[in-house]
């Protein structure tokens, strides 16, 4: 891994002057420039896969594989104008509008509601313009339902299905169109073909945004990583059409430790991958080609899970088990999932320097899958306060470099937040190691001289929060709550307008001079 410093910014977080309350595929340049101010070279973004209304967590989404519309760039639709946006919003939805983006939180339902109405307009147009007369435009949108037609066509007829039965999940739809009987989707098709076009078109809109954003962060010098989650939820199009590549009848969790005696149920379906071999892991390598598109590398989230999953029956009878039970299959089985991801990136058509995949392998992790991920060339996270034994902090000069140094990740309090709560005997040898002061007291100069000790860790990738980056001292989640408070922070300003300030301009340069100090 070559030396660099990132910033972990989800993308509903990003703020510009011209947004609609959430961050828009469109500002990922921009946000590319102003962290490229502050030395960094890498943005990382959560995933920005479609969630369902109400949702919020973005490890919740209906799919694998298509984006969200609520961060399309309404603006930037060639079949929109200012007239049909303002038709398309009328005068409940300007006001609607204005709210959002003055929110210091992301109001999701809103946001949601809003763009639909504009991407309805835009569709009719479409249809009406293009798609009626075969136009190039027309012919493109034909092409891209043929290239991604692997996964589109199921989250379009998912989407439809979904519709047609008032949101409520495949589940509880009639025993035909949940079984997938032929005749039923054959039918489904053809009842919902117009709808179908429509889920394609602001798929293609979103893909085409997408894409243009991630050339133009190429040229500017920085990379795109994602995040892939462990699993998908149990009411999403790929467990309606995997069904049977999924263990439905159970769900996935943590064993029990010293902080959760019954240990945890995530209420989500475990992978069964004894049926996944029936097809040389398709859907894994799909998902693996998928993510190598959208970004220059990710983050594989729970990469023990790829290992070993802890499952129990869903009606809670019994306290849990391992999947598989001992440590000689679990390794063959994360080395052999690992490694198709691996091959099929190896086949990408733009290599990048160091490796596209970087595991997080955070928590209890047996040591046989941090040994299968050093064979793979997987690097795993060094996060500093966890980093002890018995002798006290481990130096980050001994981390291995091929590694991601953080004193945070986006389930964690920032650094400036978290320092507080440190008890004194952590405090004193990390602030005398960063050598700043130890107290409790904000202190600008000891945030900045954190962020200096982070860069100064061997490993190649070191990543800060964009809380930390500004100072700041906000979540963006709270694990095991529920609450208005978690997925939905904001930047506290348009990046414009942090662009200009003083302040922010000189914290920046102060951190640019740290990273370019540390060889970053």
């Amino acid at each position: 891994m070559r030396r660099q410093a990132g910033v972990v910014l989800p993308l509903f977080a990003i703020r510009t002057r011209d947004d609609w309350g959430i961050g828009q595929l469109t500002a990922l340049p921009a946000c590319a420039a102003w962290i490229r101010q502050g030395g960094q070279r890498l943005l990382q973004v959560l995933p920005p896969h479609t969630l369902s209304s109400g949702e919020t967590s973005p490890y919740g989404a209906l799919t694998a594989f298509g984006l969200d519309p609520i961060y399309a760039d309404i603006g930037a639709i060639e079949d929109l104008d200012a007239a049909r946006i303002d038709d398309a919003l009328g005068s409940d939805g300007k006001a609607a509008l204005a709210r959002a983006r003055a929110a210091e939180l992301v109001d999701y339902d809103t946001v949601r509601d809003l763009k639909m109405r504009a991407f309805a307009v835009a569709f009719t147009r479409f249809v009406r313009q293009d798609w009626e007369h075969d136009t190039p435009r027309a012919k493109r949108l034909a092409e891209f339902m043929r290239s991604e037609r692997g996964w589109l066509d199921d989250l379009a007829l998912y989407e439809a299905l979904r519709a047609s039965h008032a949101g409520w999940g495949w589940a509880s739809w009639p025993e035909d169109e949940r079984d997938r009987a032929p005749v039923a989707l054959a039918g489904a098709r053809k009842d919902h073909d117009l709808y179908f076009l429509e889920i394609a078109y602001v798929q293609w809109t979103l893909s085409s945004q997408w894409e243009d954003a991630h050339d133009r962060m190429r040229e500017l010098g920085v990379e795109l990583m994602g995040d892939l989650p462990f699993v998908v939820g149990s009411e999403s199009a790929d467990v309606w059409s995997h069904t049977a590549q999924f263990q439905i009848q159970l769900s996935l969790g943590a064993p029990p430790d010293d902080f959760s005696a019954d240990g945890q149920d995530w209420g989500l379906p475990p992978y069964d991958w004894l049926a996944m071999e029936s097809d040389d892991l398709a859907w894994v390598r799909m998902r693996a080609r998928h993510a190598a598109r959208l970004y220059d590398r990710f983050r594989l989230d729970h990469v023990v899970g790829y290992f070993r999953q802890w499952v129990r029956r869903r009606d809670g009878v019994d306290r849990g088990r391992f999947d598989p039970a001992g440590t000689q299959g679990q390794r063959a089985r994360g080395c052999r999932v690992l490694g198709v991801m691996l091959d099929e990136l190896s086949r990408a058509a733009e290599p990048i320097a160091g490796p596209r995949i970087i595991a997080e392998d955070l928590g209890v992790i047996p040591p046989f899958v941090r040994e299968s991920m050093r064979e793979l060339g997987m690097p795993g996270y060094r996060v500093l306060p966890w980093e002890k034994d018995a002798t006290g902090f481990r130096d980050p000069k001994a981390f291995p470099s091929e590694s991601v140094a953080s004193w945070s990740t986006h389930d964690t309090a920032p650094i400036d937040a978290w320092w507080p709560e440190l008890p004194e005997y952590d405090r004193v040898p990390l602030a005398r190691r960063a050598g700043v002061a130890a107290g409790l007291e904000d202190d600008p100069e000891r945030s900045i001289g954190l962020i200096g000790d982070l860069y100064r860790a061997r490993s190649g990738l070191a990543l800060v929060l964009a809380q930390e980056l500004l100072g700041l001292k906000d979540r963006i989640n709270t694990p095991g709550t529920v609450g208005p408070q978690n997925w939905r922070w904001r930047l506290p300003r348009p990046i414009e307008d942090l662009a200009e300030d003083a302040a922010v301009v000189a914290r920046m340069n102060a951190i640019r001079v740290a990273a370019r100090e540390s060889g970053r």
